[in-house]
């Protein structure tokens, strides 16, 4: 069974975790790709708040290209996030790796 104390300690870090994915919600981080022809900005619970597209990289002879470059910004954008939310989470566990967390 267990103690009072423990329970507090939970219910308390249960608050803490929640307070810093809301936290996570707020932040954002940007990917860029193609020397930053082509940036994506995301939150700290990985969704999509922009994409960023400069002219000069938009020929339709070229459209796989511009895929591919879309689609790295995206990865290295979620890459930060994730990077992101594993230190803002980090302090709280303790270092745990809480599976659903990050």
């Amino acid at each position: 069974m267990m103690n009072k104390d423990m329970i507090r300690q939970a219910q308390a870090l249960q608050a803490k975790l929640t307070k810093a994915q809301e936290e996570l919600g707020n932040m954002k981080v940007e990917g860029s790709a193609g020397g930053g022809a082509v940036k994506v900005t995301i939150d700290g619970h990985q969704r999509v708040h922009g994409v960023n597209i400069a002219p000069e990289v938009v020929n339709a002879a070229e459209v796989d290209m511009l895929q591919d470059l879309v689609m790295a910004a995206f990865n290295d954008a979620v890459k930060k996030s994730q990077d992101m939310a594993a230190n803002q989470l980090s302090g709280l566990t303790g270092g745990l790796k809480i599976p659903g967390l990050f």
